[in-house]
């Protein structure tokens, strides 16, 4: 299997403490995925998640400062969630505009088009399948049944060990 994620030479600035600030929230992230091609609501989630976690990761500061909870189909943020949720399984359209908040950074907007090239060509089904091999979602859900319904929240701390061994093992590759 080819590597699925690929966030240039972010490692350096991997972080030791635990994250306070936040750069933006999770709607704008979303509508800047939005920018880039028309997707189901299932896929954007996992997007937001994907970015969250790298960013966290790779930075120390928290994307956005919204939840996300260990749901039947992966990673979702319950605000999200109820935003786009009228979409039901249809793809949600292409958004012209970038939000302000990305608009006036373009080092978020790179980063969160790095985090579109390496997970953007899977869609909403693999990228559930990928979340639901990844600890955070695992650990949150504990002894729960595939289908049983979690609202529990996926932990940074449980994020950032998982993602920094990502980046260690990629190291060594």
């Amino acid at each position: 299997m080819a590597k699925i994620y690929y966030l240039g030479d972010r490692v350096s600035s991997m972080l030791t403490t635990s994250a306070v600030r936040t750069v933006t929230n999770v709607y704008d992230v979303a509508k800047t995925f939005l920018t880039f091609q028309p997707m189901t609501h299932k896929k954007l989630q996992k997007l937001c998640y994907y970015a969250y976690s790298w960013y966290l990761t790779l930075y120390g500061e928290r994307l956005f400062s919204n939840r996300i909870e260990a749901w039947v189909h992966g990673p979702v943020c319950p605000d999200l969630y109820h935003e786009y949720k009228h979409h039901g399984w249809q793809e949600i359209e292409v958004i012209q505009e970038l939000p302000q908040s990305i608009a006036e950074n373009p080092d978020v907007y790179e980063f969160i088009k790095e985090v579109f090239d390496s997970y953007g060509h899977l869609n909403g089904d693999e990228l559930e399948y990928l979340t639901h091999m990844e600890e955070p979602w695992k650990e949150a859900r504990g002894d729960l049944g595939d289908l049983e319904p979690c609202n529990e929240k996926i932990k940074d701390e449980v994020i950032i060990r998982f993602y920094r061994k990502v980046l260690e093992d990629e190291q060594k590759d």
